[in-house]
């Protein structure tokens, strides 16, 4: 019966090393930060969100002033005169507000631009690392810089130095 039991477990633990997984982790931000054309990319994508942000905030400098001059002269004013400058100071706030959105939205401009500056790098960092993975047999690489949940990591599956000497740098 000892026999048995001993010949299951073995069976049971040869049918899990059978079936080991290989795997890997990479940290794609540390591979970023070291391809040049991705450091331009994102100084471009950050001086743009800085003009934009700056052109809002003359937008909303100009609402300021549109609701100080109203304030001033508010007194004076018919009704049908302080309703009419009320809407435009509403209009221009929503006007305001929807290029901001157009601007940095969820589909806004800044997206939109990123995609197009950094997609094309992040894609070759991932073939690159899917490439590494098919050649080298592993079944998972994860990425370390993305994952919480990554609590430990044995540097000797750490494989980001590879990927960057694949892409060259």
């Amino acid at each position: 019966m000892k026999k048995l039991i001993l010949v299951a477990i073995l069976a049971v633990t040869a049918s899990f090393s059978a079936d080991a997984q290989r795997i890997a982790y990479v940290d794609v931000s540390k591979i970023l930060d070291r391809i040049p054309e991705y450091k331009s990319a994102q100084q471009e994508l950050d001086a743009t969100a800085e003009r934009w942000k700056k052109e809002i905030a003359i937008e909303y400098g100009k609402i300021e002033e549109m609701y100080r001059k109203y304030q001033a002269q508010e007194v004076l004013m018919s009704e049908t005169a302080r309703n009419q400058r009320e809407e435009e100071i509403v209009n221009k706030e929503a006007e305001v507000r929807e290029m901001q959105k157009r601007k940095f939205g969820p589909s806004g401009d800044l997206f939109k631009k990123r995609q197009e500056l950094v997609k094309p790098i992040q894609d070759k960092v991932y073939a690159a690392i899917q490439k590494y993975a098919d050649s080298r047999g592993f079944d998972f690489v994860f990425d370390k810089s993305s994952n919480p949940g990554m609590l430990f990591a044995a540097p000797r599956l750490d494989k980001t130095e590879d990927i960057l000497k694949q892409l060259g740098y």
